[in-house]
């Protein structure tokens, strides 16, 4: 499995990040993986959705060549980007803690604005901490928020404290927490604005 990431991790570096970057709209890709578990989550960031929509049909054959060489099943999720913030950038060696929630559709504004005056000023207290991002799906009230550290050791060294941030403020929120992963981040380029 670890050979299957790397050769992946290449495939999108090398053939497939070069071809989605010149596609019109495009800002940005990541790559974050679980060693461990095999589990790799590929981002592609698009200007709005209308340059997300055109080019679905060219990304398609490249995601189906990653799934091939990593094995397994794909599932394609579409985001807003409501909050990304960047204090300092991500270089190798980086790791990302990925939460995802879920709550009522109607309070997707209020989470976006906790994450961005709440939550925001205590990650950037943590040593180590690089950048953080909050994505939604406000229709189903799905979102994913995304902290990333300098290493993983820098990540673990926060993980009971993020752990209180995250149960206070999903209470807060009247959110669920649906998952918490730790992963390693194989790819940061993305050019996406900061909303901050």
């Amino acid at each position: 499995m670890p050979a299957a990431i790397d050769d992946g991790i290449a495939y999108l570096r090398d053939e497939a990040m070069p071809a989605i970057q010149q596609m019109d709209g495009c800002i940005g890709m990541s790559m974050l993986v679980e060693r461990d578990t095999g589990r790799c989550i590929a981002t592609s960031a698009w200007r709005d959705e209308e340059a997300m929509r055109a080019s679905a049909e060219r990304i398609r054959p490249m995601r189906e060549r990653l799934v091939q060489t990593f094995g397994g099943e794909p599932e394609v999720q579409e985001w807003e980007i409501a909050v990304l913030h960047r204090e300092h950038p991500l270089g190798d060696g980086g790791s990302a803690r990925v939460t995802w929630s879920r709550l009522d559709p109607a309070q997707m504004d209020r989470l976006a604005d906790g994450f961005r005056m709440v939550l925001l000023p205590r990650f950037e207290d943590m040593p180590g901490f690089c950048s953080a991002s909050l994505m939604m799906d406000r229709e189903s009230g799905r979102a994913v928020g995304t902290v990333s550290f300098e290493s993983r050791d820098a990540m673990e060294r926060a993980r009971e404290q993020m752990r209180s941030i995250r149960g206070e403020f999903a209470r807060s929120m009247e959110a669920e927490i649906l998952e918490v992963a730790e992963m390693d981040v194989a790819m940061a380029h993305l050019r996406v604005p900061e909303t901050v």
